[in-house]
């Protein structure tokens, strides 16, 4: 079968011979955006479970990544979503909502994981026994699991939920990074109130 990750599960297995049976990936999306929220995502899937094209969530084009989705939720054995706010990204700065969203995620699982493989190279937090992994959502089936589960559940609340609120931002076409179009937006209607006001200090704008 052909896979985007030359070996998909190495890093699990590892962990596996040394005894550990429960793990989750985690991951986030959203770090970078000028509003709405970060999410997180954390799976814990099967032994050597098989998902073609399964790959770090930014390299997959979006129909793939929503057909991922539905697959990744079917055949987990356990997955939870979780969000830091952005009145929490501006309060506690976006690294520690990061941070704070990724626990969520998993103290939100059905299954506790006897370790989390986390998406980077932080782990202050994490509420549990993790290791990180620089570049994880190429390298892990677990990691790349939890890059799909965030990234398509921010990107759905941005459209269908943000966007309808705030319609004239066009969160639909951006998802709320820092594109031209949403500066253009910025310089028309200055910030909503879901906009991260930390991130907008640079913008000559802001009032």
């Amino acid at each position: 079968m052909e896979h985007n990750m030359e070996h998909p599960w190495a890093i699990e297995d590892g962990w596996f011979e040394k005894g550990v049976s429960v793990i989750c990936g985690v991951d986030e999306a959203g770090v970078g955006p000028l509003a709405g929220p970060v999410y997180a995502a954390a799976v814990i899937l099967p032994r050597d479970c098989q998902i073609e094209g399964l790959n770090d969530s930014k390299k997959l084009p979006e129909k793939k990544r929503e057909a991922l989705f539905d697959e990744i939720t079917a055949k987990a054995i356990a997955y939870a979503v979780a969000t830091a706010s952005h009145e929490e990204i501006d309060a506690i700065n976006i690294l520690n909502a990061r941070m704070l969203a990724m626990d969520r995620a998993i103290q939100a699982l059905p299954v506790s994981p006897e370790l989390a493989l986390v998406d980077g190279n932080r782990c202050a937090g994490i509420r549990c026994r993790c290791e990180t992994v620089v570049g994880g959502d190429g390298k892990s089936a677990s990691i790349a699991a939890a890059s799909v589960l965030a990234k398509v559940s921010r990107d759905r609340y941005m459209t269908e939920v943000l966007d309808k609120e705030y319609p004239q931002y066009q969160f639909a076409k951006h998802k709320g990074y820092g594109t031209k179009l949403h500066y253009a937006m910025l310089a028309q209607y200055g910030p909503s109130p879901v906009h991260r006001k930390t991130f907008l200090k640079k913008w000559k704008g802001t009032p």
